[in-house]
């Protein structure tokens, strides 16, 4: 998308300095990114001991397993 915008020229060659970038698109993308990426972080993190999440590794596992016997049985009843 094109957009006109009136970003101060120091705010620009900062955010170019910092990202490395010489395109100034680059550079701005980058710093937007970069921003949604922090506010999602920080949404996320605001959940700490709000939501209870249970390791259910091990049933994940053993239905796994038990997937790749069916399989494997299937595969040798053919």
């Amino acid at each position: 998308m094109r957009a006109t915008l009136n970003i101060p020229d120091d705010l620009i060659s900062e955010v170019q300095k910092l990202s490395g970038e010489k395109s100034k698109t680059k550079a701005i993308v980058i710093a937007m990114q970069e921003f949604v990426k922090e506010k999602k972080l920080r949404k996320i993190l605001a959940l700490r001991g709000k939501i209870r999440i249970e390791d259910v590794t091990k049933e994940l596992d053993e239905l796994e397993m038990e997937e790749r016997q069916e399989n494997d049985k299937r595969w040798r009843d053919r």
